[in-house]
């Protein structure tokens, strides 16, 4: 197995990613929400071994990734004009927006649908890289799928050593969950299929309309029949480790971890929680965009102690918390409790 090559931000470096990507290659890059799993999004062989890398299943559509409106223009049409204001307000950042499709996106990108997921990254590194190819770039979160996002170089080397050609270190994640993800479902109406950094109250600034999807939210297992979106399966982000999501204040989750002590449990709570906590703990955050940064790599760290079972105090759900929200509910498999 060949073990994965693991470059700098120095632009010698950025070139030689380049020309990986450009020979078909896969490459895992740093943005500024997770490490995403790089390759030519108009390459469908690179593509499929996006795929492959990541133990993906097919139906699970892919965020191509552009430096500019025109590179966005190019690969997609009737786009609204909701859209482009949206661009301006947050581009580049982490906002996905879903648009109709153009015939030079390979279906492998879209999971045989008809629109294709955009994004304008904000992290230099992964634009610089975008420019030197001089195509999109399909990447999903750079991690075996199913398991927990990276957010740092370790992760990505753990997940996919032997399994991609290189990886670019462009330090840890500033923003730590993977971006919002909307579609159009008006002339001024807009869905949020998967919340993140950017949030329903931002984006009630520009639109008329933001319905948050029944899906976020729900403690019950969804019927997801078409899958839209990344993000939107059933179980994701999960460690080996059982996830149970606690809700309810401090005391309530302190019982409700009392009749649950046993060698392998673990407890993911405030950072404010801390001080007297009587049983074994991780912090993940003071406050939610704190959490959105560390979950992750807590989920991750609890694998790596041999945590069995990881009882998680819920966090907020607005704001950016609804992001970490909906990625813990995903993470425990939908097993919710109400304290």
């Amino acid at each position: 197995m060949k073990d994965i090559i693991c470059l700098t931000d120095r632009d010698s470096d950025l070139e030689k990613a380049a020309s990986l990507l450009k020979s078909g290659k896969v490459v895992a890059l740093p943005t500024e929400t997770v490490y995403g799993l790089a390759a030519d999004a108009t390459n469908c062989e690179a593509v499929a071994s996006v795929f492959a890398a990541k133990g993906r299943p097919a139906d699970n559509p892919l965020i191509i990734h552009v430096t500019s409106l025109s590179m966005m223009e190019k690969y997609t049409e009737d786009i609204p004009r909701a859209a482009y204001r949206l661009a301006e307000a947050f581009w580049p950042g982490p906002l996905t927006m879903i648009l109709p499709k153009k015939n030079n996106v390979p279906e492998i990108v879209t999971g045989g649908l008809d629109t294709v997921a955009v994004r304008m990254p904000s992290h230099p590194v992964m634009r610089k890289i975008i420019d030197l190819v001089g195509k999109p770039l399909a990447a999903p979160s750079a991690n075996l799928s199913g398991s927990p996002s990276p957010t740092t170089l370790a992760h990505v080397r753990k997940d996919m050593n032997g399994r991609i050609e290189a990886v670019v270190d462009g330090g840890e994640c500033t923003v730590g969950v993977e971006s919002t993800v909307i579609c159009f479902d008006g002339y001024d109406s807009i869905r949020i299929l998967r919340p993140g950094f950017i949030t329903a109250e931002d984006l009630r600034k520009y639109v008329d309309e933001v319905i948050i999807d029944e899906n976020i939210l729900s403690d019950v297992v969804p019927e997801v029949k078409e899958v839209r979106s990344p993000g939107m399966k059933y179980k994701h982000y999960s460690p080996a480790a059982r996830v149970v999501l606690v809700c309810g204040d401090l005391d309530h989750f302190i019982k409700y971890a009392a009749t649950r002590k046993d060698e392998g449990m673990c407890c993911l709570i405030y950072d404010q929680d801390a001080e007297g906590f009587p049983f074994k703990y991780m912090t993940y955050g003071s406050d939610s965009e704190e959490q959105a940064k560390q979950i992750f790599s807590k989920l991750r760290e609890a694998d790596e102690k041999g945590v069995k079972n990881l009882y998680v105090r819920a966090p907020q759900k607005d704001g950016v918390g609804l992001a970490v929200y909906n990625r813990l509910i995903r993470a425990a498999g939908y097993e919710v409790v109400e304290t």
